[in-house]
């Protein structure tokens, strides 16, 4: 069971270009920690504890799925990507980005690594005052009182002024989509890559049952004989499982994620089932079509197809290694001619064919950009 848990962060930079350090702080913070839920105005003060020149301080509230340990490490990473390395630093310095963890729910955290909340947090405004702003009633663990009341309280009294700069809150994929579909050719990578998006932004994920289906070995052995019960059985398999986990809402997930989405049968139908066949096929689907909810965004996964075939032969199993280039271009066609005809469905093709989201994590990166993008 994955938790969301709620987390207050200080961030201050005085080296370079301020504002941008901060931003690009945030949007990596939203990619690699939790949703960015509030952030502060921006303020300037001076340099605390140093002389150098003036700081500009923020402070943003998170939804994140992190425990501290892993929150601490992925902050240390955001730091040394944006040119920060603490082992360099010895005393008070100026530098492109600050890091601190303030709060973690109600929790009290003493190790070595960390303490929670922060200790120095009460005894300086710069980090106050912005708190108060986006958390002024949230309670302090150990001094169970509000934070509005813990500013007024500090005896810190250097100036401190607020810009009214404000950052861009990135948003999250939960925030844009309740549910997302992806397909794409068989050997295309859609499994993979629903799975990764479900793990790094707690989702629920729902795949295809394809394994179990008896028929499917059977098919591919002699295809004219078996098309239509095989069609049926994942007609009927993907409609009862997209009807189960779609209606059973997770309070611990922020969205659902599936490889798969119903029209991807009738899509298969065309392909594989006689004339008469198909027009059956075709009165059974529509009937379960108009039933089952419709994805917030339907991704397709481009794949060229000799890298499809490259593909199914490497994943080994053995009764798709008779899959023809053939077979795979008209199952191309078809989602073409589906994702063209179906105007009700938000669409978004990625060409993966020059892609390896698996193991370059700018390829995968480049996708979850284009999946937030699409208006």
């Amino acid at each position: 069971m994955h938790i969301t848990r709620t987390t207050y962060l200080s961030l201050g930079s005085n080296l370079g270009q301020k504002f941008e350090n901060l931003q690009q702080a945030v949007d990596l913070i939203g990619e690699r920690i939790g949703s960015v839920v509030k952030i502060s105005s921006v303020y300037k003060t001076a340099s605390w504890g140093f002389k150098s020149d003036d700081f500009y301080n923020i402070c943003v509230q998170i939804a994140t799925g992190l425990n501290p340990e892993n929150l601490l490490h992925q902050i240390s990473v955001i730091e040394r990507t944006l040119g920060r390395f603490k082992l360099e630093e010895q005393g008070y310095k100026a530098r492109v980005i600050d890091i601190d963890i303030l709060l973690f729910d109600n929790d009290i955290i003493i190790s070595e690594e960390l303490i929670v909340p922060h200790k120095e947090m009460l005894n300086r405004k710069f980090v106050m005052v912005p708190l108060a702003e986006i958390a002024g009633n949230i309670i302090h663990p150990i001094e169970k009182c509000r934070i509005q009341i813990c500013l007024e309280n500090c005896i810190d009294d250097t100036e401190i002024e607020n810009t009214y700069l404000k950052l861009k809150r990135p948003i999250s994929l939960s925030e844009k989509y309740n549910y997302i579909a992806i397909e794409g050719n068989i050997g295309a990578g859609k499994t993979t890559l629903a799975t990764m998006i479900a793990e790094d932004y707690n989702a629920k994920i729902v795949l295809e049952r394809f394994a179990d289906n008896p028929f499917l070995p059977k098919f591919y052995e002699d295809n004219e004989r078996f098309a239509f019960p095989l069609e049926m059985s994942f007609l009927a398999d993907r409609y009862q499982q997209l009807s189960d986990d779609l209606a059973q809402f997770d309070l611990f997930k922020n969205f659902i994620v599936s490889d798969y989405y119903i029209f991807k049968s009738l899509i298969f139908a065309q392909v594989t089932l006689q004339n008469d066949e198909y027009f059956l096929y075709r009165k059974m689907f529509d009937i379960m079509y108009n039933e089952i909810s419709k994805p917030d965004l339907y991704i397709y996964l481009y794949q060229e197809t000799p890298r499809l075939l490259e593909n199914i032969k490497n994943r080994g199993r053995s009764f798709e290694q008779n899959i023809t280039a053939e077979y795979l271009d008209k199952i191309h066609k078809g989602y073409a001619t589906f994702i063209k005809t179906e105007e009700n469905l938000q669409s978004l093709i990625i060409d993966v064919s020059n892609k390896d989201f698996v193991n370059n994590p700018e390829d995968y990166k480049e996708i979850i950009e284009q999946i937030k993008n699409v208006n």
